[in-house]
């Protein structure tokens, strides 16, 4: 069992920065991908940023150029640098995790608001 616990968002105005962390904590496990999606109202859960399996990182092409993943492995975290905010990107912000053999593992959210 992974538990995975998001924090840092709150409200902001548009132009400014928020870091996202997610820790990642339980049972002893492998974690093979990990990283972040979000969703903002009536809309589906989409790709923020992800650090894959293939070793790779992955962003949503609107956020490539103003968010940043990184980790922290000593404290099985990720961070998500938010810069440039817009009232678009107003959303949940969910921490996920896959795990080895596949199961995937979602953190609560966290609410990121940017007023306009």
């Amino acid at each position: 069992q992974v538990q995975l616990v998001e924090s840092g968002g709150g409200l902001v105005p548009a132009g400014g920065s928020l870091r996202l962390s997610c820790a990642a904590s339980g049972s002893i496990f492998v974690i093979n991908a990990m990283g972040w999606y979000r969703q903002a109202p009536g809309k589906q859960r989409e790709l923020v940023a992800m650090f894959t399996s293939g070793g790779t990182t992955n962003y949503g092409e609107s956020m490539k150029d103003r968010f940043t993943i990184s980790g922290d492995n000593g404290k099985n975290t990720v961070y998500l640098q938010m810069n440039n905010l817009k009232p678009e990107d107003t959303a949940v912000y969910y921490c996920r995790a896959i795990v080895r053999g596949g199961r995937v593992y979602w953190g609560q959210g966290t609410q990121v608001t940017v007023s306009s």
